[in-house]
């Protein structure tokens, strides 16, 4: 018996549906019919029929030769392998972007920092740190910042680093854009120069603000009065110790030096003018510099904050234990598909692929941070974007199921999805120039986070769209929905996914009421549990003993028949047969046949085509036509 979407062939047993004669007679009408589906994806209409069109004119026709049947597999083997590539081309081409994208987006800030900086430069920030609140009682719980800074290259004055705290740092910093680099080093030092140590122009200052640099090789910086105090096998140390409260600490170098006869600061490249020394301004130092919240000598004792900055401490214990949780949720989902193989299961299981691997790709850039104060840039942003398309593609599964797939329908149409693709497919690659646009064009220096910029704000809103979207396609699959429990069903799906929905812009709202230091942390933690929550509330739903109840999850795409019974019992399709029967027919006919007795109904053409024109606004045509004709040949028979 060969099952097609539009009928039943004759050795069925029951209605035989005329269609139009097709030129290759010899192929059955299932594969012909598969090329008219329209209410398949549209990615399944184009290849994957033309691929099996030509598959099936592999097996054989009895017409041709040998020799002319076998040059014409040679043929079409060549055209199958070329349509499969074309199809292929889309997943090249996803794989090429994330590429470029992992190129693009800088690495991220360590608390290892190593590089070279030119005198022409001017100014270089290096880093932002945030230190913990200092214990007075315990030196070793002090923050440090320590390392060496040198070069092969002589200088005539030496150059600035400066670590300074966020209130003092902020002057510092919008005074580096004035129009002269000489007035530019007379506005950023003003303030320091009167409250910045100095050994002969501010000797009675108590904050430590600054080094001159580059350091003689092998020997501490000029700087450094009390050699004790210095971490072995650096040059200069920082030590943070009057914090009452959690700060961030900003590093920088910057082309200025200061005058020690008249105490005034000066840029680099104003020295050949001021005095008859050269200024090069092609000269290079290099430095290797370590940020960290506790003592060297116990940082076995902390391995998991000592590299950290406050704001993201603890974030490798959290990202562990979601790890554990999808390891073990992961292999169910896999054991679930194996045994419905449905698109539904088969898009979250992508989705939930997705999550674990980028998950684990965080955990370990995370793991090895905090071994060595780098990680594994490449590896976070890979896990990012990844993060990005999981939540999406989960984004899509709901949108589905609102609009009914799986649950009252088989199949949605080509206009549906083309609706959809068009809308979803923009919102992704806008969720990832946002994330491109976070790594790249907010300042470091600021204190906002992603969705306090212009494209946060976007795609907040776009996210509440889709919200609103999907409560409105699940009213309009509720309304036509009868069965009690895939109504229970439709409800406990949309208040999670309203909660899931709703979550981040409320949590991004309330975010900017919170400290700094703690406001990624907050949305980390949020975003990964309510994900991880929806995954595991999706995979229960979607679960093999508990999905038979409520959604359509056959093993085929031509699969579904015996649940088009239930779908000829829903409100629309009642009535529409309650006014059929009401209607008499105009005439009535048995004969004899070679079969035995026929039964021939004859109705008005007006009534019948007032039929039609109901039916075709309903949606699913084609399955509701033929259970309804069906039952009807069971009655006549």
């Amino acid at each position: 018996m060969h099952r097609c979407r539009f009928g039943i062939t004759s050795d069925c047993g029951f209605v035989v549906w005329k269609f139009p004669q097709n030129k290759n007679k010899n192929r059955p009408r299932c594969a012909n019919l598969q090329a008219m589906h329209k209410g398949a994806p549209p990615w399944r209409v184009g290849c994957a029929d033309v691929a099996s069109g030509m598959e099936w004119q592999l097996s054989g026709n009895p017409a041709l030769g040998e020799e002319e049947e076998a040059a014409n597999k040679q043929q079409q083997q060549q055209l199958i392998r070329s349509e499969r590539w074309a199809c292929n081309r889309r997943t090249i081409l996803l794989g090429c972007i994330c590429i470029i994208i992992l190129i693009a987006v800088p690495s991220s800030n360590a608390t290892h920092i190593s590089g070279q900086f030119q005198t022409g430069d001017f100014f270089q920030f290096l880093a932002k740190f945030g230190f913990n609140k200092a214990d007075l009682t315990r030196r070793n719980a002090y923050g440090y910042i320590y390392g060496n800074v040198t070069s092969t290259d002589k200088y005539a004055v030496p150059l600035t680093l400066v670590v300074l705290d966020r209130r003092t740092f902020l002057e510092f910093y919008g005074n580096r854009s004035q129009r002269s680099r000489e007035a530019a080093c007379t506005g950023m030092f003003s303030r320091l120069q009167r409250i910045a140590y100095d050994s002969t122009c501010n000797p009675r200052a108590k904050r430590d603000f600054l080094r001159h640099v580059p350091c003689p090789v092998n020997q501490l910086c000029s700087d450094e009065d009390e050699p004790g105090n210095v971490v072995p096998g650096s040059q200069f140390t920082y030590v943070i110790n009057l914090e009452a409260e959690p700060r961030f600490w900003y590093l920088s170098l910057v082309a200025c030096y200061q005058n020690k006869s008249t105490c005034q600061w000066h840029a680099h490249e104003s020295l050949p003018r001021l005095s008859k020394l050269d200024s090069n301004l092609l000269n290079t130092l290099h430095y290797d510099i370590h940020l960290v919240n506790l003592h060297p000598n116990n940082s076995a004792a902390h391995p998991l904050t000592y590299q950290y900055s406050y704001d993201q401490q603890n974030l490798l214990e959290m990202y562990l234990v979601f790890l554990l949780v999808y390891i073990v949720l992961l292999p169910m989902q896999i054991y679930a598909v194996r045994r419905q193989k449905h698109p539904v299961t088969k898009l979250f299981t992508v989705s939930l692929l997705s999550e674990f691997v980028s998950l684990a790709l965080i955990t370990a850039h995370l793991i090895h941070y905090a071994a060595n104060g780098v990680g594994e840039p490449r590896l976070q942003a890979a896990g990012d974007v990844l993060d990005i398309l999981s939540r999406t593609t989960f984004m899509l599964i709901l949108l589905l199921l609102a609009k009914g797939w799986a649950v009252t329908r088989q199949q949605i149409s080509r206009t549906g999805w083309i609706i959809l693709m068009s809308i979803w497919v923009p919102y992704c690659a806008f969720h990832v120039f946002l994330y491109i646009w976070d790594r790249t064009e907010v300042d470091v220096v600021s204190d906002i986070d992603e969705y306090q910029t212009w494209p946060g704000w976007i795609v907040l809103i776009l996210r509440t769209s889709f919200m609103m979207w999907f409560l409105y396609e699940l009213r309009n699959t509720m309304k036509y929905e009868h069965s009690t429990k895939k109504l229970d069903f439709l409800l406990h799906l949309g208040a999670s996914s309203l909660v899931w929905f709703i979550y981040l812009p409320i949590v991004a709202i309330v975010a900017l009421q919170v400290s700094p230091m703690w406001r990624y942390k907050l949305l980390q933690g949020i975003t990964n549990s309510a994900d991880c929550m929806a995954y595991c509330v999706m995979t229960g739903l979607l679960w093999p003993h508990r999905a038979g109840q409520y959604l359509l999850l056959a093993g085929t795409k031509y699969a579904g028949m015996d649940e088009l019974d239930e779908f000829n019992e829903a409100p629309h399709i009642v009535r529409e047969r309650e006014r059929r029967r009401n209607s008499p027919p105009d005439e009535i006919a048995v004969g004899t046949g070679s079969r035995g007795m026929v039964l021939s109904t004859s109705i008005p053409h007006s009534l019948n085509g007032d039929a039609c024109n109901d039916l075709l606004e309903a949606e699913d045509l084609d399955a509701e036509l033929l259970t309804d004709l069906n039952k009807n040949s069971h009655i006549v028979a």
